[in-house]
């Protein structure tokens, strides 16, 4: 078990990522306090934001496998296709269920205010912008060639 352990707090691979991961995150909660002007402990640890701390750990994954075992080894290909699937679902299928989100909660304040139903609000930030999901992979990729 110590072995196991030891391996996992030891992978270079799986520390940059969250790393990267984490970085992103912090940057996110960092420029939610700048515009709020308080700090809301869920930014840390909700999706959607910039930057995408998604695109920002798949691309350190990708980077760090390439640098790592080579960017001609089947395991770098499959982080590079990891990583654009993470990042068209962060910017495209997530983002589109936050504006169906935002769409349900507009016809739910409809239905609220004429006292037919309450319901408990959708959560509309999912997904990230286009420049969420670049911005966490430059994140990544510079995380990834510095580690």
């Amino acid at each position: 078990m110590k072995l196991v352990i030891y391996e996992i707090v030891h992978n270079h691979v799986l520390i940059v990522t969250f790393l990267a991961w984490l970085t992103a995150q912090t940057i996110k909660v960092a420029l939610g306090v700048l515009r709020t002007k308080r700090f809301d402990f869920r930014w840390f640890i909700g999706t959607g934001g910039m930057p995408s701390a998604h695109s920002a750990g798949s691309s350190a994954l990708a980077v760090v496998i390439g640098t790592d075992y080579g960017f001609d080894s089947p395991l770098f290909a499959l982080g590079v296709v990891f990583a654009i699937v993470t990042m068209f679902d962060a910017q495209g299928v997530r983002r589109s269920t936050g504006k169906q989100a935002s769409i349900l909660n507009k016809i739910l304040d409809d239905i609220y205010w004429q006292g037919k139903i309450e319901e408990d609000r959708l959560k509309e930030l999912i997904g990230h912008t286009p420049i969420e999901v670049i911005m966490g992979a430059i994140i990544g990729i510079l995380l990834g060639l510095i580690y």
